[in-house]
């Protein structure tokens, strides 16, 4: 009997050694979790801290309070909102609880890489520490949106695939597309992608998201059923670019430049997806649309349809997040290739920005129009 006491004492000693520590005073800002493993997370340019997004609100976080975030070699991150989304301006920071990500994750919004900068590797933890309650629950309640993954909850197969032809601009009628991916089955809707693209008959697919091994797994998957897009895989008419969120990255710049040569290089029509459709896509067809002369108008249109699919957000329904996504997010990406503050975008040429967006990066004259001749009429 004795010995049994003294063992489940030791047992409960070792249980509590490896679950992190949660603290709650008396005051706000005695809440913590500490020792959380930290994972890279380099598609998105994050770190994960290793305590699931119900488990951290169960500790006592809630959406809208600033936190602070300390490693375990010393680096810091202060004074951080901790949202349910992405509401942050391009390259500011934020812990993020992204619906359907394993962990809360701290990143830089179309940023740095956190792990890079911050020196991390993987015999690192990170603690969190609540700085002030509610500091930026403003921003969290004016920006919150989600969506569903189920077929039902949508008016068609397109809507939520956010699947659209780009018929903007001086682009040719039903050659270029966009969508959701047709292969990572992670929201429900590749099949309804991949059905979708074999009805628009599309003949090459840049992939913003996935490299091989990301699709071998998909296709590995049981829920997978992507023939029309597998055949295309098959024959080489899939362009896997694997690209990070940050369209300021020297990397991201590169791998722009290789898509638009593989699309140079296909016959169309061509799909352009990451797995949303929403922000790396949302870069990639802005940029294409405006070197074809579309408007601002026409790229705000364009790009605010995503965000009506998913989340039924137009400029009539709620004006005030139309509004705050609009600046947060497309006019940031068109302020970055105009690179000039004092450009009036709504009304500039945004062709020849543009082309010299993409001259600076490393394309040719050739090679701009060489995409042109494929696209634009």
């Amino acid at each position: 009997m004795q010995f049994r006491r003294v063992f489940a004492a030791i047992a409960a000693v070792l249980f509590l050694a490896a679950v992190p520590i949660a603290c709650v005073g008396k005051q706000a800002d005695a809440l913590s979790v500490r020792d959380l493993s930290v994972i890279h997370e380099p598609e998105f340019g994050g770190v994960y801290l290793t305590m699931t997004i119900d488990d951290f609100n169960a500790r006592g976080f809630r959406y809208g309070d600033s936190v602070t975030i300390t490693f375990s070699n010393g680096f810091t991150m202060d004074d951080l909102p901790y949202f349910s989304g992405y509401y942050v301006n391009v390259g500011e920071p934020l812990l993020v609880a992204y619906p359907g990500y394993d962990y809360i994750k701290a990143a830089i919004n179309y940023g740095k890489d956190v792990w890079e900068f911050a020196g991390l590797d993987d015999s690192m933890t990170a603690s969190v520490t609540l700085k002030e309650r509610g500091k930026y629950l403003d921003v969290q309640e004016a920006s919150d949106i989600h969506y569903f993954d189920e077929r039902e909850k949508y008016p068609s197969d397109a809507v939520f695939a956010n699947f659209r032809a780009v018929n903007v601009g001086r682009l040719s009628e039903n050659v270029l597309y966009r969508s959701a991916s047709p292969c990572d089955n992670q929201h429900n809707r590749a099949a309804y992608v991949d059905a979708l693209v074999k009805e628009a008959g599309i003949n090459c697919v840049v992939d913003l998201a996935d490299n091989e091994a990301k699709v071998q797994k998909y296709m590995a998957a049981d829920d997978f059923h992507s023939p029309y897009w597998l055949s295309l895989y098959e024959n080489g008419r899939v362009i896997l670019l694997s690209m990070s969120m940050n369209f300021q990255a020297e990397d991201f710049k590169a791998k722009i430049c290789d898509g638009l040569r593989a699309i140079s290089a296909q016959e169309g029509p061509y799909l352009v997806h990451c797995t949303e459709g929403k922000d790396r896509t949302g870069f990639m067809c802005m940029l294409l649309e405006a070197l074809a002369g579309a408007s601002y108008r026409e790229l705000v249109n364009d790009y605010m349809i995503t965000y009506d699919n998913y989340y039924k957000i137009t400029e009539q329904s709620d004006k005030a997040k139309y509004d705050t996504i609009l600046n947060r997010n497309l006019v940031a990406m068109i302020r970055y290739i105009v690179n000039d503050d004092s450009v009036d975008i709504t009304t500039a040429d945004l062709s020849a920005y543009a082309r010299s967006f993409l001259l600076s990066i490393g394309m040719t004259d050739a090679e701009i129009d060489a995409v042109l001749k494929r696209i634009a009429r």
